[in-house]
């Protein structure tokens, strides 16, 4: 698998490849849970008292619509550096977001273009294994958060239920990449993904990690019979 740069490239490729059916196979692969992880999610990012939220790496803009449900932020930025996938999102919000509180735009999560302390919450879901730097992700996400908000992202976890873990890995290794060629035309990147998986830090590491970047608070909460984690830390005071 691609490291560093080839590694940003390869998933911003891959990431505008299938996304106009991204929506669809996530759907899918989840049974229709996704929503209602992202909106637990934007849950455990809130309630901020108001305020600007973010959306590193929103895709098509899911999880930006269940932070202005569940977290009680006026706005939010919804950003993403494949631009087909933003162009997904646009369409979505022109239909569920028609007061225009959820602004979509391009940029790095390992470079956010904004000053420290702009938003009361920041929030991811499905990045961080993505990154090619995940320190450098997660202290961006604190920089720009700010003294006492939340950062929130959620994951695909590996199971550790005995005898289900078996079962998701075969539909996970096995199932999913025939479904996603078959849906998007694209198997490649569905390999990729439960690779992805078994290559990312397990719920405690990454847990650690949050901490030992500066995050306070630090816990985790799985779903999903454990196939995937939400996690939460909150910025200390400057």
């Amino acid at each position: 698998m691609a490291e560093g740069q080839d590694k940003a490239r390869y998933v911003r490729e891959m990431f505008t490849r299938i996304a106009h059916r991204y929506d669809l196979m996530n759907a899918l692969m989840t049974l229709g849970r996704h929503q209602a992880w992202r909106r637990i999610a934007a849950g455990m990012a809130g309630p901020t008292g108001g305020g600007l939220a973010l959306d590193v790496a929103t895709g098509t803009g899911d999880l930006a619509l269940a932070l202005l449900a569940e977290a009680r932020v006026r706005r939010v930025v919804g950003l993403d550096f494949a631009e087909g996938m933003l162009r997904v999102g646009r369409e979505k919000l022109a239909l569920k977001d028609p007061t225009g509180r959820v602004s979509l735009v391009v940029g790095d999560a390992l470079a956010l273009p904004f000053p420290d302390r702009s938003f009361a919450c920041v929030a991811s879901a499905f990045l961080l294994r993505n990154l090619a730097d995940l320190g450098q992700g997660l202290r961006e996400m604190q920089r720009v958060t700010r003294a006492g908000g939340r950062v929130v992202a959620l994951e695909i976890t590996q199971p550790t239920l005995p005898g289900f873990s078996a079962v998701f890995r075969w539909y996970f290794h096995g199932l999913v990449p025939w479904l996603g060629g078959l849906v998007s035309g694209d198997r490649e990147a569905y390999t990729y993904l439960p690779r992805s998986v078994d290559r990312f830090l397990p719920p405690a590491e990454l847990a650690r990690l949050m901490a030992a970047t500066g995050l306070t608070d630090v816990s985790y909460r799985r779903l999903g019979l454990g196939t995937v984690t939400v996690h939460v830390g909150s910025v200390p005071p400057a």
